[in-house]
């Protein structure tokens, strides 16, 4: 508990702090906590602290790198001055404000935001928020700004909640398990950290990482929020998803190939929607 000292300029209130800072302490432990304003996911996996989260967005960022490379190689890096690029690093830079307070370490990331010209219905954010959209999102759905800053928010989500840090951790302990015995590596004694290392050194495609359901629907939850407080308005998950499984027409694209299902994931956005609304209307007003 932080006790902040008043100085009392009063000849006869020598006695003053020592009963005001008690009748706070009282007052302070009598209150009740105040509820976070937004939605409810809980904490982040233990399994991610196996891995070393500086190891993991340096692999990322040379990953990310080359996947540039190989693009500009390949005259598929769209310009930073296109408008599409300029509109995606300008609902970036309202949302990435918000980061912080999923994940202190946000603070500290070198965001980054491309455009890479391709069919493919896919976007993403690797661990140190390096986002990557594909043309095909976009033009294909033909998403308005709130649908894109959905799509972006869930991707921030992915890199805030540290998920693909924690399939590497998850990963660490099959691989302990094999080595050391299932009791230990349960417990997560005795694994070994050659295996860890290696990981998050580079023997991890960030890019193929596959989320479990649990994962999606959080970063769902997230993003909305995310995308809220940043201004934009989180009924568009809604329409992203009704548009997403109409150019599905049955089965998921790319990008929802381990997602929850369409349905599924539109009735958990109405449902937290009261959670986040008063986030967007006050966002409004600023």
């Amino acid at each position: 508990m932080t006790v902040t000292y008043f100085t009392i300029r009063s000849g006869c209130a020598a006695s003053w702090p020592l009963t005001f800072l008690l009748a706070v302490c009282l007052l302070g432990a009598s209150l009740p906590s105040v509820a976070r304003e937004g939605v409810e996911v809980g904490k982040n996996s233990s399994f991610a602290k196996l891995v070393p989260a500086e190891q993991v967005e340096r692999s990322a960022a040379q990953q990310y790198l080359q996947v540039l490379s190989q693009a500009d190689s390949k005259r598929a890096l769209v310009p930073k001055d296109n408008p599409q690029v300029v509109r995606l690093r300008a609902i970036a830079r309202k949302i990435t404000p918000f980061a912080m307070e999923w994940n202190p370490r946000a603070s500290t990331w070198q965001w980054e935001v491309n455009l890479i010209d391709s069919n493919q219905i896919n976007a993403y954010c690797m661990p140190g928020g390096k986002i990557a959209f594909y043309t095909g999102i976009l033009q294909q759905l033909k998403l308005t700004d709130d649908e894109v800053a959905m799509v972006m928010g869930h991707e921030i989500a992915h890199a805030l909640r540290e998920h693909a840090r924690e399939r590497m951790g998850k990963s660490a302990v099959t691989h302990g398990a094999a080595r050391i015995g299932g009791a230990l590596a349960a417990s997560f004694f005795g694994i070994d950290p050659r295996i860890t290392d290696g990981l998050a050194s580079g023997g991890a495609n960030l890019l193929t990482l596959e989320f479990g359901r649990e994962d999606e629907s959080e970063a769902d939850l997230v993003g909305m929020e995310l995308a809220a407080r940043a201004g934009y308005d989180p009924r568009a998950g809604v329409t992203l998803w009704q548009k997403m499984g109409a150019a599905s027409k049955g089965a998921p694209p790319q990008w929802l190939s381990t997602h929850p299902s369409g349905k599924s994931r539109i009735a958990d956005i109405e449902a937290n929607l009261p959670k986040v609304m008063p986030l967007f209307e006050r966002s409004r007003v600023r």
